[in-house]
């Protein structure tokens, strides 16, 4: 039976996670659930797979609700401070989906606590990989990339982070919902229709940065540290589909294509089995040769998607500067869902901001601890505020 402990249960990764377990619940001993706000989610997950331990983040839901737990005789925590009572052996797995830089001290935490750990947290990866790799190799604990693209070269590598043999890794981008909407329209584009994604179904944040391209230049960065690769060794092609999710092209001439429908269960399912449990998965599965036989690659346009540029300006070694690009995209796209900002804004003042002194000497700093994170996130995003109430 495997013990597991899944970071943002009630999330999208979480939810889908759990609706896996469920077809082998026998298999399963879930030690810990965790939630940010999502009471209600949470204690029906907690009933339903018998978990004796459950973590709510929000300090006013958790004193508001901790007695629909305990009543339960469930044991309900407001922060991770008593992981060393909850968890007394190493568990054998853990999924860390918390959205956001809220995520990364809870991956800190639990990475002594498990033998392998799943992470789709893209901040985590980005800010702090290397107070993250650091940790995974201090307590001999593997490492599994989710999210599709990372997962796809970590398959397309045989599951291992070797790249001396690799010439070149293409990460395959949709172009999301404006790929064929003139540029001279997007001024006056709404916002339902930057929400619609064509082939997957997201929150709203990673909607825009997949309308913007940001989505993947996000995830150039988080492939740049995971698989210890240079810069200039990574690409992103345009692939409406979403079929293909990464493309391995080694030295010796021969090339690996990755590809698998547009769900995450995929990568989520491949992470917590091996091989010989795929028959509690859906096996009526077959080859699609429409697919194959229409699939479209191409360069990204530069003129639709100005943030590209920003590849040009991303240091060489981890730096402070990864922290500030997240924040200051985080905060111009929430200005953006709160109407404050056009669409269009988004890329021009990302661009802008990142240029400006102040983030730029962030190149020649290394994070050492999660407070350097911290500070700069909160720093650019107070500054970017600063301007845009000034106008």
């Amino acid at each position: 039976m495997k013990k597991i402990v899944i970071l943002g249960s009630t999330g999208s990764i979480g939810k889908s996670l759990l609706k896996i377990i469920n077809k082998d619940k026998k298999s399963f001993n879930i030690k810990l659930l965790t939630a940010h706000k999502n009471y209600k989610l949470l204690l029906q997950q907690a009933k339903l797979f018998n978990v004796k331990n459950v973590i709510l983040t929000d300090k006013k839901t958790y004193y508001l609700r901790k007695q629909n737990f305990t009543k339960n005789k469930i044991a309900v925590f407001n922060n991770f401070s008593y992981l060393n009572k909850i968890l007394t052996n190493k568990i054998d797995y853990v999924m860390s989906s918390i959205v956001g830089l809220n995520g990364l001290v809870p991956t800190l935490k639990l990475i002594k606590y498990t033998k392998n750990i799943a992470i789709a947290n893209k901040e985590s990866i980005i800010c702090g990989w290397n107070l993250i790799n650091k940790n995974l190799k201090k307590n001999n604990t593997n490492f599994i990339p989710v999210d599709s693209e990372h997962f796809s070269i970590w398959h397309g590598l045989n599951k291992k982070f070797q790249t001396k043999n690799v010439k070149r890794i293409y990460l395959t981008a949709s172009g999301g919902p404006l790929l064929n909407v003139p540029n001279n329209k997007l001024n006056r584009i709404k916002l339902s229709k930057v929400l619609k994604h064509p082939n997957w179904k997201m929150g709203k944040k990673i909607s825009v940065d997949s309308s913007t391209m940001m989505n993947k230049i996000f995830e150039i960065i988080e492939a740049k540290k995971i698989f210890d690769i240079k810069y200039n060794q990574l690409s992103i092609l345009i692939h409406p589909d979403s079929y293909i999710h990464a493309i391995v092209e080694f030295k010796n001439r021969m090339i690996s294509i990755i590809a698998h429908d547009t769900t995450m269960d995929i990568p989520i399912f491949n992470t917590l089995f091996d091989h010989n449990k795929t028959n509690i998965y859906n096996n009526s599965y077959s080859l699609d040769l429409n697919k194959l036989n229409n699939l479209s690659l191409n360069n990204v346009e530069l003129k639709k998607f100005p943030v590209v540029k920003i590849l040009d300006l991303l240091p060489s070694k981890s730096s402070l500067f990864e922290t500030a690009l997240v924040a200051a995209n985080d905060e111009l796209v929430n200005l953006y869902l709160k109407n404050k900002i056009k669409y269009i804004d988004i890329s021009s003042l990302l661009v802008k901001e990142i240029s400006k002194k102040y983030i730029t000497r962030m190149k020649k700093k290394f994070p050492t601890k999660v407070s350097n994170i911290i500070n700069v996130n909160s720093l650019v995003r107070s500054k970017i505020n600063q301007q845009i109430n000034m106008k």
